[in-house]
């Protein structure tokens, strides 16, 4: 048997054992976590809440629009899409908020109960353990976000958006589950007390989102980025450091889901409208030179997967860091290797 195809089974072998470990792992979290009144009630308040919220959102734009002169021809699409933004932007804040707050514990809690070291030096591999702590936590949010779909489809009643839109918007918030579920995982690895790390995974989730939001604007004000056209020939320049000078990148904002979103919301805008708007500004198409951006419109759907892909190997990373923590062996060193016996001269 070659060496290729001996290699083969083994690595089938450790796939599988990941995967029995992480079913373990998992089973025994869920059955923790789903057991009870607490699950049920939860996730029914939770539809209450979107249900209600997205009622309010309904009569509010539809009083706006018979209040006016003569109303819209569009009226109905235009409710569609104002109550698909609002259902949207309060789902993401519930992912921010549920996604790092439920693996803040996962680790940390192990170490307070005195179980992490039993844990470890079971057959289960660390990286079973880490990736069934994380779709254990995870698959709470997932299916708060599943249970609303049926709320949000009913936009389509309404028209303006589409099935479509609708899968965009999921991708983004099972994204943001992900990434901040893997940051609040990687926190409680990292942290030894459970209160210590939901404190440092607030600040974190508002640290990356508003804060890096607020550097950004800080960011464009102080370079004068007002505008689409440029003011100055030596504005011109393409070189990164010219760049840099001109404008903040972008890559600050992947980590903010609220802008994806906003990219997602302008994919059902018939025009240019106020978010195109804003992604544009954002996105390097609204930047001085690009002509997509001196009032012919925006390149739709160009942000939101970009910010998605960032946020999506953020959590690799992530995942990666905390099996460094967890595993009991030496961190980040290569095993040595053996030295032949020399025999003995005779």
């Amino acid at each position: 048997m070659s060496a290729v195809t001996a290699g083969r089974p083994r690595r089938l072998g450790a796939l599988r054992d990941v995967g029995i470990g992480m079913a373990a792992v998992g089973v025994k979290e869920l059955r923790g976590r789903m057991r009870g009144r607490r699950a049920f009630v939860i996730l029914t308040i939770h539809l209450l809440v979107v249900a209600g919220f997205a009622w309010m959102v309904e009569q509010f734009a539809e009083k706006a629009y018979t209040s006016g002169f003569g109303g819209s021809l569009s009226a109905s699409a235009d409710i569609g899409r104002q109550v698909f933004s609002a259902l949207i932007m309060l789902l993401t804040l519930i992912v921010l908020v549920l996604a790092p707050a439920s693996t803040a514990g996962a680790i940390s809690l192990e170490r307070e109960k005195q179980t992490l070291d039993l844990l470890t030096t079971t057959p289960i591999s660390s990286l079973a353990i880490i990736l069934g702590k994380l779709l254990s936590a995870l698959s709470w949010v997932f299916l708060l976000l599943l249970a609303s779909i049926p709320v949000l489809a009913l936009v389509f009643t309404f028209g303006g958006v589409g099935p479509e839109d609708l899968v965009r918007a999921y991708v983004v918030l099972f994204a943001t589950a992900i990434a901040f579920g893997a940051m609040g995982l990687f926190v409680s690895a990292f942290v030894k007390r459970t209160q210590a790390a939901t404190v440092i995974n607030l600040v974190l989730t508002i640290t990356v989102t508003a804060g890096a939001t607020f550097v950004f604007v800080f960011w464009t004000a102080m370079t004068s980025n007002v505008g689409f056209l440029p003011d100055q020939p030596a504005q011109r320049d393409s070189s990164l450091l010219a760049s840099l000078a001109r404008r903040p990148p972008e890559a600050l904002l992947y980590f903010n889901p609220f802008l994806a979103q906003l990219d997602v919301i302008c994919g059902t805008e018939t025009g240019f409208g106020g978010t195109c708007g804003v992604i544009a500004a954002v996105d390097d198409q609204g930047q001085p030179g690009n002509v997509a951006a001196q009032g012919f419109g925006v390149d739709r759907d160009s942000y939101w997967p970009k910010a998605v892909a960032a946020m999506l190997v953020t959590a690799l990373v992530m995942v990666v860091l905390a099996v460094q923590m967890v595993s009991p062996t030496r961190r980040w060193r290569r095993p040595r290797r053996r030295r032949r016996a020399v025999p003995e001269a005779a």
